[in-house]
């Protein structure tokens, strides 16, 4: 048996040895996680079973992306808040419980996040001045009636614009988003323009909120968007971001 032939064996049976100390590391080494999301809907003005409950959480768990769980019930988000990791709220029906308007602030005030669809970004609630003022930093009392506009990316490196066209083409109502000066100031991402306005509006925006992640989406009204690829990109980015992953 020669030197060379017990030096291979020696090396091989270090090898095995190694290999049978780290399987465990090996094949049980985590995947990134499913983001967590909650996804309150209901109300007025919109069909939120089909664009929300159906397509959006379609789009967002497409892949393993998230798993969602969608509620038309805003009762039910008190109980649901210590298990997710984003909070998506799509609803323009009251949040007239006390104690779960404390609970949401007191979520995103942990750090989590929060995102905010189109019926959710509307003056809603006269009773919950706080919402709009210091979550929406500001939010929407009219729209132009229903038909085409473009949108425009105003910030192409943020991460909930990444990989969404510069300039896209839907029909959707334009929301009139006014920032509201004494309340959270907010970072504009998108903006919209209707073809023959001088009137541009923020559409996609970052609320500059002191200790979460907020998001603000103002597109959303039926399939124009929620089925078009910018709309779905935009969406996936903004929960990744709020979830901060």
């Amino acid at each position: 048996m020669t030197k060379q032939f017990l030096k291979t064996a020696l090396t091989f049976i270090l090898l095995l040895a190694f290999v049978a100390a780290n399987a465990g590391n090996i094949s049980n080494k985590p995947g990134k996680k499913a983001i967590r999301v909650l996804l309150v809907g209901g109300g007025s003005s919109h069909d939120f079973d089909k664009w929300y409950k159906g397509a959006d959480v379609e789009t967002l768990q497409k892949d393993g992306f998230a798993t969602v769980e969608y509620t038309s019930d805003p009762t039910t988000i008190l109980s649901k808040l210590k298990d997710i990791d984003v909070l998506l709220l799509a609803n323009n029906q009251p949040i007239a419980d006390d104690a779960t308007r404390k609970a949401i602030f007191a979520f995103v005030d942990a750090g989590k996040g929060l995102v905010l669809a189109h019926p959710a970004l509307w003056y809603n609630w006269k009773d919950w001045p706080e919402y709009n003022q210091k979550l929406v930093g500001g939010g929407s009392k009219g729209h132009d009636k229903y038909g085409p506009f473009d949108v425009t990316i105003t910030n192409k490196k943020h991460p909930v614009t990444k990989n969404v066209p510069e300039t896209f083409h839907l029909d959707d109502e334009l929301y009139y988003q006014i920032p509201d000066e004494s309340g959270s100031p907010i970072e504009v991402l998108a903006t919209a323009k209707a073809a023959g306005s001088d009137k541009i509006f923020p559409s996609i925006f970052i609320v500059k909120y002191p200790k979460g992640r907020v998001v603000g989406i103002a597109l959303g009204h039926d399939a124009a968007s929620h089925t078009i690829a910018p709309y779905q990109t935009i969406l996936r980015n903004a929960v990744q971001w709020a979830a901060n992953q």
